[in-house]
């Protein structure tokens, strides 16, 4: 199933509402299709090379889940339909992965649209589609939580792999970063500043032996972001385990993909993928939430014992206050990261 152009506003659902972001980018994308046959592309939005399927269980519901990513045109973005609604219509099923649909950010990122209707755990698989640079993909799934699979972006980064990718006929469009944006909770804080680039700093403190206090740098367009970054799992302390459940969470949780702190050791019997898992993980899901601004960013993220909460609301911030940010046409400099694309056999 590939979703056109001028299919946009039939499976977003006219109840959505349409930021000025949106506005821009589909005003830029219906231009550069007027203009296909004499403007070339130098750094094209993508989206996937075919259709492909992922089936796991989701990590706070315990539902199995089935998930189907299909190719969309340019100007689409990321849209989420929730197939096990029946035929309910599209402002009903269909959610958009955006800074503002995002509804709850307990232990992880719930984005949810005007009817109620929500999908949980978006993160891991946003940050999946930013790292290999996709920019437009229609994503159908039949319950309420994107699977959690390993418990990072790995499975998701290697299964679009196999199917590669496809250049659209329309630019990529960033969002450049013009002044700082800071939010504070306490010891809580997260910035996104002016850069080239984009980079990602973050800060973590547990009073845990095994965890303790951990820091990274990590440059996003470094070819091994997706090897170092995207391949760290989510983690938790068994004292909490307990408390989660009582709250309807964690219930599909397992050492298959979660790290597991107990005391002073790990509980998985292969330990950690690096000794600095637990940091790395959230940048992962920095990224992840980062995602939904709906376009690239080019500047800095600052995070000191941040979650997704505050990752949100420093995007809410950047957007509230317009002399901070601004939309800029991507060239090779600052084109992310992409894996080679794989024709369809």
């Amino acid at each position: 199933m590939s979703i056109g152009f001028a299919e946009v506003r039939i499976v977003k659902g006219s109840a959505l509402r349409r930021t000025e972001l949106d506005t821009v980018i589909l005003d830029e994308a219906r231009a550069q299709r007027r203009d296909r046959v004499s403007r070339p592309v130098a750094c094209p939005q993508m989206t996937l090379n075919a259709p492909v399927v992922l089936e796991g269980v989701g990590l706070h519901t315990g539902r199995m889940i089935r998930m189907d990513l299909h190719p969309a045109g340019a100007g689409f973005g990321i849209v989420f339909r929730r197939t096990d609604l029946g035929d309910a219509p599209a402002d009903v099923t269909d959610i958009t992965a955006r800074h503002d649909h995002v509804g709850d950010t307990m232990l992880s990122t719930v984005i949810r649209n005007e009817a109620g209707t929500s999908v949980g755990t978006v993160e891991h698989l946003m940050a999946a589609f930013a790292g290999l640079g996709i920019d437009n993909v229609f994503v159908e799934i039949n319950g309420p939580e994107v699977p959690v699979m390993d418990g990072s972006s790995q499975v998701f980064v290697e299964t679009i792999d196999a199917i590669g990718l496809k250049p659209l006929h329309a630019s990529r469009r960033a969002i450049r970063i013009l002044k700082p944006v800071i939010v504070q909770d306490g010891l809580k804080r997260a910035a996104l500043l002016p850069g080239e680039g984009f980079k990602l700093a973050f800060e973590i403190e547990f009073d845990n032996a095994v965890i303790g206090r951990q820091s990274i740098e990590a440059d996003f367009m470094s070819p091994t972001f997706r090897d170092e970054i995207l391949t760290a799992r989510t983690f938790g302390l068994l004292k909490d385990v307990e408390a989660m459940w009582a709250a309807g969470l964690g219930l599909g949780g397992s050492l298959e993909n979660t790290v597991v702190v107990d005391g002073d050791h790990v509980v998985n019997e292969d330990g950690l993928r690096f000794n600095d898992e637990f940091v790395r993980h959230k940048v992962l899901d920095a990224v992840g939430d980062l995602a939904l601004a709906g376009a690239p960013l080019i500047g800095r993220y600052e995070g000191t014992r941040a979650g997704h909460a505050m990752n949100n609301r420093v995007l809410r911030a950047l957007f509230a206050d317009r002399s901070a940010w601004e939309l800029v046409d991507m060239g090779a400099s600052e084109e992310v990261m992409r894996p080679v694309a794989v024709p369809a056999e």
